[in-house]
C-alpha cells in the first residue's frame, strides 16, 4: 500500500485584516472541510466547518455594523 503525502493547507488572509489590526481571519478548504484560524497564532485552534456550515455563516459575518 502506498501512502500519499497530505498536501499542505493554502491559507488565504481576509481583506478586512491588516497586520496592525485585532481582526487577523484566515481560512483555508480542503475538499470536505473550511478551516478557520486567527492568523496572529498560526499554530493555535482552528475551527473546522463543513463547506454548508461555512456558506450559511458568510452572510452573517459580511454584514456591517
Amino acid at each position: 500500500m502506498t501512502l500519499k503525502a497530505e498536501t499542505p493547507l493554502v491559507w488565504t488572509k481576509s481583506s478586512y485584516s491588516t497586520d496592525e489590526g485585532p481582526d487577523c481571519v484566515e481560512v483555508a478548504t480542503t475538499p470536505a472541510t473550511v478551516l478557520v484560524r486567527d492568523s496572529k497564532t498560526p499554530h493555535g485552534p482552528r475551527l473546522t466547518l463543513t463547506p454548508t456550515a461555512w456558506a450559511t455563516f458568510l452572510p452573517y459575518a459580511s454584514r456591517t455594523r
